[in-house]
């Protein structure tokens, strides 16, 4: 019976033995065959290339980087939204921020101007009578002049009868003392100084030339006549400023007026000395909007005794915005990308997986590295703030929208093809004639512009707008005697030619170049043939500022 017992116990442990090795070894293979299955249906991509797409683990082709599992879609995307796996946006150290829950630097505002003439303390050096200059001693602008200072001899027909008026009178002046008086308060009406008559009077002859003296002291500013110049009764001589004071005048955009008001202290920098602050008050806001260039010109007043500041010189002023209230958005620099004509971020719309799409903004102001974005974004939106280029280069490579991608060149006749020509032409020549600080060439060449204009037609509506656009902008350039006026609307000129040649094809290459002082420190834009600076905005001043940043083929 024992024996029995013990036969019963060895079977039923070989049974439970056998129970857990073949359970166990079913359940493992049944879960390798599960895992090999999940394995086999898992779609494998590269973080930096999320266009690879492999149905087994292994090195991206590209790049040869290790590949990851390819993250399942929660949702579908829209048309011009893309993702990117949570892994490829740290390895590529792409960086958001919710616009509202970032600290942004105080709002300031940065505007570029000039040191100018106060005309406040300048006067003018008139002549009194007819005349033709035969020796002028003021020359030179810049100069120092005193009252009593020798001006210029002047020969006059009308002062040498005069003067046999004065000799006659002379004779008589103790018969007819009245007389004199008169004949004497004349020549002192025509600035002709008492020593000069004394010696008429007494020689009893008439002198050939009269002299002008100085009878305003100051520094000459302007000088409107040269030697042999003949010279009128009222007309200006020279001007003369005192430039213990000068003047610092700006251009400030219309949507930036709202965080100036007179009175407001403004810290200004000069290239010439940039270690220097100095600091004024707002003592002018021009109440009429130049509606060219919709600008509007603020002046400061500034001591100048240790005369540090020449009128000419280039200067920028910083404020603190008083608009603390406003409901634009600032966002970092970093954020956004240029196109020539548009401004471009990335929005981040959605986090598991993270969606991402392109967004068109309007920038309003430049405040330090910030931007204020007028219109395309909204408090509490997402944006890439490091890393923009990264994500734009993904977006191109998954076949979406992104800043890289170029929309196909209009077709146009080669009569309409030729008439274009000839207007790139004559833009080229209004280029060159600012370049060289000549007015007259600039307008020429801006008239010139319009009859290839006129003869160009283009179904397309909105190529034919902004032809049209291009139309008056050389108009006003063709109209305007002020080379400062032809110069700004040259900003708006060239903005428009660039957008309309990025729609056409072209002959030649034309570089796209760009001056980041021009427009109050804002940048603008020019077109030319050749790689060299020649900056149209600053002429001989400033010739070569300025750098190429892009291409139109």
């Amino acid at each position: 019976m024992k024996k029995y017992l013990i036969y019963i116990l060895l079977i039923a442990a070989g049974i439970f033995l056998g129970y857990l090795f073949f359970n166990n070894s079913y359940s493992t293979s049944e879960n390798t065959h599960q895992h090999s299955a999940e394995e086999k249906n898992k779609l494998w991509t590269c973080s930096m290339h999320p266009q690879i797409e492999l149905e087994e683990p292994g090195d991206c082709p590209i790049c040869g980087m290790q590949l990851i599992p390819k993250e399942k879609l929660v949702n579908e995307v829209g048309e011009h939204q893309f993702t990117m796996t949570k892994n490829a946006m740290a390895l590529a150290n792409i960086e958001t921020t919710v616009i509202g829950e970032a600290a942004n630097e105080a709002a300031s505002l940065n505007i570029s101007g000039k040191i100018k003439v106060n005309k406040n303390e300048t006067a003018t050096q008139p002549a009194h009578f007819n005349g033709r200059i035969d020796k002028l001693y003021v020359k030179t602008i810049g100069e120092t002049v005193k009252t009593g200072q020798l001006v210029a001899k002047i020969y006059s027909p009308e002062l040498v009868a005069a003067q046999q008026e004065l000799i006659s009178a002379y004779k008589k002046r103790e018969s007819q003392p009245r007389l004199y008086q008169a004949v004497h308060n004349k020549f002192k009406n025509w600035k002709i100084h008492t020593k000069q008559l004394q010696e008429i009077e007494k020689s009893g002859k008439p002198q050939m030339h009269m002299n002008i003296f100085v009878h305003v002291s100051g520094v000459v500013t302007s000088i409107e006549v040269k030697e042999g110049s003949h010279i009128m009764d009222g007309k200006p001589i020279f001007e003369v400023s005192n430039l213990s004071t000068v003047w610092a005048e700006f251009d400030v955009y219309e949507n930036e007026i709202k965080s100036l008001k007179q009175g407001q202290k403004i810290q200004i920098k000069a290239e010439a000395y940039p270690d220097k602050n100095f600091e004024a008050k707002i003592s002018f806001i021009d109440p009429i909007l130049n509606s060219s260039t919709r600008t509007v010109t603020v002046r400061v007043e500034l001591d100048n005794k240790n005369n540090l500041l020449k009128p000419g010189m280039f200067v920028i002023a910083n404020l603190k915005s008083k608009d603390e209230n406003s409901k634009n958005i600032t966002i970092p620099k970093s954020a956004v990308m240029w196109t020539g004509e548009r401004s471009l971020v990335y929005l981040k719309s959605n986090d598991n997986p993270p969606t991402l799409e392109m967004r068109e903004v309007k920038l309003s102001a430049e405040h330090g590295k910030q931007y204020t974005i007028s219109s395309g974004l909204q408090k509490g939106d997402e944006i890439v703030t490091n890393g923009t280029f990264t994500v734009d280069a993904a977006a191109q490579l998954q076949g979406k929208k992104s800043m890289m991608n170029k929309e196909a060149p209009l077709q146009l006749s080669k009569k309409t093809q030729q008439e274009f020509s000839n207007v790139v032409t004559k833009y080229l020549q209004l280029k060159d004639a600012l370049v060289n600080d000549k007015t007259e060439k600039a307008q020429k060449a801006s008239k010139e512009s319009l009859v290839y204009l006129e003869n160009i037609q283009i179904s397309n509506e909105k190529i034919s707008t902004e032809i049209q656009s291009l139309k008056n902008l050389f108009v006003s350039i063709g109209q305007s005697t002020e080379i400062v006026q032809q110069r700004k609307t040259f900003i708006s000129l060239s903005d428009e030619m660039i957008k309309i040649l990025k729609k056409i094809s072209q002959p030649q290459p034309l570089y796209i170049q760009k001056c980041p002082m021009a427009n109050n420190n804002q940048g603008a834009k020019w077109l030319s043939l050749e790689k060299e600076i020649k900056n149209p905005y600053y002429g001989t001043s400033m010739l070569t500022c300025g750098s190429v940043i892009d291409i139109i083929n």
